[in-house]
């Protein structure tokens, strides 16, 4: 076979990895790692392995597998024994108008001055700059100590301007859990970073979801595709080590593809059950399905998010990556500009939400949303410790968002963002969540070895990483 040659800002290269007993490539296999360095670590071969999983997920996946009527005991669990499981509610502590004005996004929507707003406790796990440890004002932003264009909010829905919670468009009013709520959001400057997209070693799947009706099965094909295996490509849930040096936040992408398909109304009849698509560098793995949010990135580096329609296909030889999530919770509006709650937020069965059995929306929640002013764009990552579609719909509406979407629910590892701050030479993970280090692993020396960078994960992410000059 020919050699291979490279050429970098390393130089010029020659390398035959398959020459030789054992040959470069038998050894790279044969050491199991998930990326296996070769021709001097210039080059790095994909080996596939077994994602990590939380003791929680492994349980429900093995009563989902294993178990009759495993679903519905999942369920019963769920909506009986972790209902509002991550609720936080914070303490008012005072009026102080301090935060974020300037450089960050525009602060959510609040009646009355800005010098007026209350400061609440905050349990997140970030190191943020102009305000005291703990507290935030409703509303308003603040930069991450030691990360440039990472800006950080809290709010209670009940603050948001009532100009928004009673209108433009149609959602369910706020319930007196989900309105006091303290819910967080995370800023990124999208001059500032490009998006990336991994899918998990196990999720989503390439298979038929169970929630389609059985006349949506067609005979013989293993799923709405045509495949059920992504082989022979390798599918490894991290980030590729040769661009961790500048993966500043990774979190969460977004549904199994058990659950990430239509089971009630009109979109479970059409399209096989509209199961959500994805594409990762380039490869269609899921066709992207009409009517579906579909938060995407192009080659030449654009980030975006869009209800998809037959004619965004011509996109496709232009996407590297994308990845779809349902419905969406604020469109925008052709007419005014300004983003709209979606036509089927307050539809649990055609909005394919979840949530309980009873059509319970009220539960954790995480999603994303962008939002533009001044020239400027930001990806905003929003995580509800108890929300419905609708109080999501209305805050991200609050932020002066023009289109958002659901991501994952349920649990702190479906809602998992950290952020990687370099300080002092050192890399310091630091969780939306304190509880999220939960799903990261421990090293020998006690140091955190975090999810999606350091080792596969089932599930599938995002990641950011800091623009090259």
């Amino acid at each position: 076979m020919p050699a291979i040659y490279l050429s970098g800002n390393f130089g010029d290269a020659r390398c035959e990895p398959w020459a030789g007993a054992p040959s470069q490539l038998a050894t790279a296999r044969d050491q199991g790692l998930p990326y296996a360095p070769i021709c001097d670590g210039l080059l790095y071969l994909r080996n596939q392995s077994s994602g990590s999983k939380t003791t929680l997920e492994r349980t429900t996946d093995f009563l989902r597998d294993h178990v009759w009527k495993g679903e519905q005991v999942v369920r019963f669990v769920r909506d009986n024994f972790f209902k509002d499981s991550a609720l936080e509610i914070s303490k008012v502590l005072a009026v102080d108008g301090t935060g974020q004005l300037a450089d960050g996004p525009v602060p959510a929507l609040i009646d009355g001055a800005v010098e007026d707003r209350y400061v609440i406790t905050a349990l997140h796990g970030f190191a943020l700059q102009g305000t005291k440890p703990g507290q935030m004002t409703v509303g308003l932003w603040y930069p991450v100590v030691d990360m440039p264009d990472v800006f950080v909010s809290a709010i209670q829905p009940k603050a948001i301007s009532s100009s928004i919670l009673r209108g433009p468009g149609t959602t369910n009013g706020l319930d007196s859990v989900e309105s006091r709520a303290t819910d967080y959001f995370v800023a990124f400057d999208l001059d500032k970073f490009e998006l990336g997209y991994a899918v998990g070693t196990d999720h989503p799947g390439l298979g038929w979801s169970p929630r389609p009706p059985a006349s949506m099965h067609v005979g013989g094909m293993p799923g709405p595709d045509g495949v059920n295996t992504m082989k022979p490509l390798v599918r490894l849930g991290m980030v590729n080590p040769t661009l961790t040096d500048r993966t500043i936040a990774t979190f969460t992408a977004g549904f199994k593809r058990s659950h990430g398909a239509f089971k009630y109304g009109d979109y479970a009849s059409i399209n096989f059950g509209m199961h959500y698509g994805f594409i990762e560098q380039g490869v269609v793995l899921s066709k992207l399905q009409p009517h579906l949010s579909t938060l995407y990135v192009l080659n030449d580096g654009t980030i975006d998010m869009k209800t998809w329609t037959e004619a965004d296909n011509a996109l496709l030889p232009e996407i590297k990556f994308a990845r779809q999530n349902g419905v969406p919770l604020l469109e925008l509006d052709p007419v005014t500009g300004l983003g709209v709650p979606g036509d089927r937020v307050t539809q649990w069965g055609a909005g394919n939400w979840s949530g309980s059995a009873e059509a319970d929306l009220r539960t954790l929640r995480a999603g994303a949303c962008v939002q533009e002013s001044g020239g400027k764009r930001f990806l905003i990552y929003g995580y509800f410790s108890a929300a419905t579609p609708s109080v999501m719909a209305r805050t991200f509406q609050g932020y002066a968002c023009d289109y958002a979407m659901l991501l994952d629910m349920n649990a702190l590892e479906h809602t998992y963002l950290a952020l990687y701050v370099r300080r002092g030479g050192d890399v310091h993970i630091e969780h939306l969540i304190p509880g999220m280090s939960a799903v990261d692993k421990t090293a020998s020396n006690g140091g955190l070895i975090p999810r999606f960078l350091g080792f596969p994960d089932n599930r599938d992410l995002f990641y950011l990483m800091r623009r090259e000059e």
